[in-house]
């Protein structure tokens, strides 16, 4: 997840992309069912945080107020998705509440839904595609029932106004087209040589992040301001209450360094300070002994165009110490994988240093990690500190329990795979080489290479994310296959990486298109990344035949013909995809992301989205936090802190605009 300069990390699984059966939750206590409500295109999940209960009474009482921390940034994402979607949201919720009409009437349904994708997109925007929600239900109605005002109903009714949340189209302003309120009045031209002067002004050995923590403004007169988000400026009532609970975390930290980590976040929120928001960086990287660990700011930049603003998002996890074995195998191990990566020398780090691994449980997700999340993150963002101090990777273990629970059984496997051989591999070794494809994406393959000297992180611009996520794929698809997994015990057959080759080339051919509207072209930089992967590999494997989109019965399935020839392939790819992030070739970048990343041929899209209707699976997956409560004593001491799995979808969401709200509906 290094975000602000590249956009990296937020990783998917093919048992993300295989969807999940239609399974009732049962709300007694004592038992787990891991799939909940569904609506739209979304499907609801809950997540166990196994083992939380044997956690030490200060551990417990930290992960408490971490989490206190974590949910009151919520209406900040809000508001970064989009200017108008927090006092949308608070009409739609009180009408939602109050409506004293039939609730089975054919407009409140639709009323309902479209609140439901709001709270789980954070805004009126879909959280993947970033096309704007259509109402089911009629303005008429909707304006009569909830008092809305000419301004909002034009906002959520007109499909012309504000029409994608992040638009990536070549040719366009990207910042003028897109709704996400990180600009205004700004242009792309004048965004870009705004932090183009301030980078070429500043410390090239050891750049801050220009741009990731503010609104940048262009004033009546002209001048440009930038809009800090600290404890005094923008969202300051939100990060005052953040600032809070951080505190009240801070005595029940594990050592003296992660008080220090927790010192240096206030430190960076009360003042907006970007070097000290370095300084923070280094303190957490190296910050590697707790087992309580949390990530807390302004993180990931795919809500901005041209990646430089990050959305806010938090998660406060614990460290899974068995599973753990699995990533300190491979981080312990990084400097061969360095070695023997098949990109040119003077793009690999002569000496990979800092690179830490583990298996997390997640215990809360907030912000831009809520509902719908990521299963695996690594940071830090800057270029300079990684390469200096290292960074930080988990795989959140639960989270993908979670997902490979909620994917069997729904016939998405047999419907998609070419054959039997196909589906005993994938039903064999999917799920470990899926965790493995997480671990090396995160732990190695963000952590790879180099940029040569004076070469601008932001130098791909709108093309960087897809960039760098496609480079730490490719990473992992090129050692899944290699025999030192199976040297170092991580695999148990020389075969298992087939599951996830077929998993790859399965995905971004044919079935992540499920997840896209006929005729809309590819926006989402991973969607885009597992399809110019996919995409390149079948171009350039042809002449050798690697593998074949296979009709049968009128269906397309995917063959793959000489796996060792597809490595070569995904080799050579990771090759040239290193030499365009590390020299900053822009023009390289473009070409393959627009070439092989983003169109979609409209009849095999026709194809796979009528063969997924059948099945009956929603395409995307989101969870529902499990709940959290203080025991305290008279005195007002916490004396333990309970967990309870029970909270509805409708119910979470209602309590947290309750309790964790601060923002003004409109902020200027």
């Amino acid at each position: 997840m290094i975000t602000a300069l590249m956009a990296v990390g937020a990783t998917t699984t093919n048992a993300q992309q295989r969807g999940s059966s239609t399974v009732s939750s049962d709300k007694k206590e004592g038992t787990f069912n891991y799939n909940d409500e569904r609506f739209a295109d979304l499907q609801m999940l809950r997540y166990k945080v196994e083992g939380f209960e044997n956690l030490t009474l200060k551990q417990k009482t930290f992960i408490y107020y971490l989490q206190e921390a974590a949910l009151y940034g919520r209406d900040i994402l809000f508001d970064q998705n989009g200017k108008y979607n927090l006092r949308i949201r608070q009409m739609m919720e009180n009408l939602y509440v109050n409506y004293k009409g039939n609730r089975e009437d054919k407009d409140f349904k639709a009323f309902e839904e479209y609140l439901k994708r709001v709270w789980f997109s954070n805004g009126i925007h879909h959280h993947y595609g970033s096309e704007k929600f259509v109402p089911g239900f009629s303005q008429e109605w909707f304006i009569k029932q909830a008092n809305c005002p000419d301004e909002i109903a034009e906002i959520i009714f007109n499909p012309e106004v504000m029409k994608k949340r992040v638009n990536l189209a070549e040719g366009e302003d990207l910042v003028k087209t897109s709704a996400s309120n990180y600009y205004e009045n700004v242009t792309q031209a004048e965004a870009e040589d705004y932090y183009g002067k301030l980078k070429a002004n500043g410390d090239s050995l050891h750049p801050v992040m220009y741009g990731m923590n503010s609104r940048l403004v262009k004033t009546e007169n002209g001048d440009f301001i930038e809009k800090k988000w600290t404890t005094n400026s923008l969202y300051g009532a939100a990060l005052k209450k953040i600032v809070e609970n951080l505190k009240l975390a801070r005595p029940y930290a594990e050592d003296a360094q992660q008080q220090k980590v927790i010192d240096l976040l206030i430190s960076y929120y009360e003042t907006g300070d970007l070097s000290t928001f370095d300084q923070y960086s280094i303190a957490w990287v190296e910050n590697t002994e707790p087992l309580v660990d949390f990530v807390n700011g302004f993180i990931e930049c795919y809500g901005d165009p041209l990646g430089l603003k990050c959305s806010w998002e938090s998660i406060v996890n614990f460290k899974d110490i068995d599973a753990t074995k699995r990533t300190e195998t491979l981080s312990a191990n990084a400097q061969w994988f360095e070695d023997h990566s098949p990109v040119a020398p003077e793009f690999k780090k002569k000496k990979v240093k800092g690179i830490t691994a583990k298996v997390i449980k997640a215990a809360i997700l907030a912000g831009d990690l809520y509902p719908s999340t990521a299963i695996g993150i690594n940071l830090p963002n800057s270029d300079w500190v990684r390469a200096e101090h290292g960074s930080k990777s988990v795989t959140i273990g639960n989270l993908t329990d979670a997902y490979n629970q909620a994917a069997k059984g729904n016939g998405m496997l047999q419907e998609f795979a070419y054959g039997p051989e196909e589906i005993a591999l994938m039903e064999k070794y999917g799920d470990l080489t899926d965790d493995l494809h997480t671990d090396l994406h995160e732990c190695l393959g963000h952590g790879s290479g180099r940029l040569l000297e004076g070469v601008d992180g932001d130098s791909l611009k709108a093309y960087g994310s897809t960039i760098e996520e496609a480079r730490a794929d490719l990473f992992a698809l090129y050692y899944l296959a290699d025999p030192k997994l199976v040297e170092l015990g991580l695999v148990p057959h020389e075969d298992a990486y087939k599951a996830s080759y077929i998993g790859q080339m399965q995905n971004g051919l044919l079935t992540q298109l499920v997840r896209i509207n006929l005729g809309n072209n590819i926006e989402e930089a991973h969607m885009r990344n597992r399809a110019l992967i996919a995409w390149w590999a079948y171009e350039h494997g042809k002449a050798e035949n690697v593998m074949e989109l296979v009709k049968r019965d009128g269906k397309t399935f995917v063959k793959i013909n000489d796996y060792q020839k597809l490595r070569d392939l995904f080799g050579e790819l990771l090759a040239e995809i290193q030499r365009v992030k590390s020299t900053g070739d822009f023009k390289s970048a473009q070409a393959l992301v627009e070439t092989y990343g983003v169109k979609i041929d409209p009849e095999l899209h026709k194809e796979v989205l009528n063969r997924y209707a059948k099945l009956n699976i929603a395409p995307y997956k989101g969870f529902i936090n499990p709940v959290y409560t203080a025991v305290r004593d008279a005195q007002g001491n916490i004396t333990d802190v309970t967990i309870s799995y029970t909270e509805g979808y409708a119910e979470q969401m209602l309590r947290y605009s309750k309790d964790y709200s601060t923002l003004p509906l409109i902020n200027e």
